[in-house]
């Protein structure tokens, strides 16, 4: 029996806590901490969990404390966590976006402490997920942050955490790069004189398929490309026109600056909470 206690009761936490439970975890080993008394009911009303406003008492005789928290949130939720969190020393895991272990480390002390990267797909169980740990999490409490993050989808461990911030610019901002790239083409088929909705619902079972496709062959993105790609066929001529746009140097712009900013952001929270 593990005892997992979140601080947030927000959407990812909500959707980490839904899969918990189905994969056995029991409702009264969940517990949530939770400022909105309205959102507060929800979560005992539709999982069953015991909820609090008060963030010390919720953390009580955890062995997990997931923050699932805004990262600007974290320097003012510590003075009321570090103390119960010394003297329990349970796992800490944190899915804030951008926030380094050693700024974890330094808000709420020397602990086992894993930083993870979730996207927003984990809302439905289909997240793509970068973990990284500290020197003083054990091969247990891998596994268990394994289990609790699984729950919202793939999951990977990153061995040096200066990448997580590229992990930040890959997959936790990569839903709104395919959502822009779905929207681009559902423009221009409409454009082309497609109604709307026929051109939204292709382009989005297009891109649904060719995902599946991508995930359950095994092959590389790069040899189901060419499967497609008839010599002097219609797909050629589209890929031409991507390559003569520079999509490859687009995309490495896109995602050299996500990860940039990333580093900004940590950046500009250690010069917030030092002032």
């Amino acid at each position: 029996m593990t005892r997992i206690a979140f601080i947030g009761g927000g959407n990812m936490a909500r959707s980490l806590i839904g899969g918990l439970l189905k994969t056995g975890v029991a409702a009264a080993d969940i517990r949530i901490a939770e400022p909105q008394a309205e959102a507060r009911e929800a979560l005992a009303r539709d999982f069953g969990v015991t909820t609090f406003a008060d963030n010390a008492l919720a953390i009580h005789d955890a062995d997990v404390v997931l923050l699932a928290v805004k990262p600007q949130v974290m320097p003012a939720i510590r003075e009321g966590l570090r103390d119960t969190l010394q003297r329990q020393r349970p796992l800490l895991i944190s899915i804030a976006a951008g926030v380094r272990l050693d700024q974890l480390e330094r808000w709420f002390g020397n602990l086992p402490i894993v930083r993870c990267m979730p996207n927003t797909p984990a809302l439905i169980g289909a997240g793509a997920t970068g973990l990284c740990a500290n020197a003083r999490v054990s091969a247990p409490q891998r596994a268990q942050a394994q289990h609790i993050l699984d729950a919202a989808g793939l999951t990977r461990w990153i061995d040096d955490e200066a990448l997580m911030d590229t992990v930040t610019g890959l997959s936790g901002s990569g839903p709104a790069y395919f959502f822009a790239l779905v929207e681009a083409l559902e423009d221009a088929a409409t454009a082309q004189g497609l109604p709307r909705d026929t051109a939204r619902a292709l382009a989005v079972q297009t891109c649904l398929g060719a995902g599946r496709m991508l995930a359950e062959s095994g092959e590389a993105p790069g040899e189901l490309r060419r499967r497609v790609t008839s010599p002097n066929g219609t797909t050629q001529a589209a890929l031409e026109s991507f390559a003569a746009d520079g999509l490859p140097r687009i995309a490495a712009r896109a995602v050299a600056a996500a990860t940039q900013r990333g580093g900004e952001l940590a950046a500009a929270l250690d010069a917030s909470s030092s002032s």
